[in-house]
């Protein structure tokens, strides 16, 4: 597996969990308990769409090879991608769903609020863009769990199995990534080491106003998204998004 510099490979993984996330929720299109969310969910997913051109055109630039942000999507193998594991599992039902999402957002706003500051001026600019779109992402997925949590002991026990099944893949968001070791010290993602805390913070809170459990600290594995080991769910993902691109080759409207 080819690695790029720490800075790349930091594009590279948000540009790509992105992408995955929004993956996920396009195919929710139909298939969401009721218009309103279904609307909500496409919306959030156009965000995350959006975010992840803009990190994977930059690390395309960077990569320079002459290929292009939708090269870096439709044409690279699940053992290049370097999204977090956590978005490409299942939607399974609505309360996995928005688990999956809030895990991830609680993970997502409070690194980009670090990357806004980031010495890299590109980084900083599509941080603070983005940051926009994921105060609204974290702060809807938090009501979602709070009122599915907290609502009827139907809802209460769907959504505490939904963070129990999902709970082992946040072992990623959870720890110190070395990644972001280096990346803080140089100044291109200042206060990432931190993260980890934050991520805590916001999961707490709001479990606690949602009285949910929390699990167990998730243990380690051999998997790991930043190093391109996957399960096999961003294979069947992957299939499908790159059928067309891979089928015809250069294909255009």
């Amino acid at each position: 597996m080819k690695r790029f510099d720490d800075t790349t490979e930091l594009l590279l993984q948000l540009g790509d969990s992105a992408m995955i996330q929004a993956q996920r929720l396009c195919e929710l299109v139909g298939g969401a308990p009721a218009l309103e969310e279904e609307v909500a969910l496409m919306n959030v997913g156009l965000d995350l769409v959006g975010q992840a051109r803009n990190w994977l055109e930059y690390a395309a630039e960077r990569i320079g090879d002459g290929r292009t942000a939708d090269d870096l999507v439709f044409l690279r193998d699940q053992g290049e991608y370097r999204n977090l594991l956590i978005v490409e599992q299942p939607n399974g039902n609505f309360a996995m769903t928005m688990a999956k999402q809030f895990l991830f957002d609680a993970w997502h706003y409070p690194l980009l609020e670090k990357l806004c500051s980031s010495s890299d001026e590109k980084i900083a600019g599509i941080a603070a863009k983005s940051l926009k779109e994921s105060s609204y992402h974290i702060r809807r997925s938090s009501e979602w769990i709070k009122r599915l949590g907290d609502g009827t002991s139907e809802s209460h026990e769907r959504m505490q199995s939904a963070l129990d099944k999902i709970w082992h893949f946040t072992f990623e968001l959870a720890k110190p990534c070395e990644l972001f070791k280096t990346l803080d010290s140089s100044g291109i993602a200042p206060g990432v080491n931190d993260l980890c805390s934050d991520w805590h913070a916001i999961i707490s809170k709001t479990l606690t106003e949602a009285t949910l459990m929390q699990p167990e600290a998730a243990d380690n594995n051999y998997l790991s998204g930043a190093k391109g080991l996957h399960t096999e769910s961003l294979g069947f993902i992957l299939a499908e998004m790159q059928f067309l691109q891979r089928a015809y080759p250069n294909a255009s409207w």
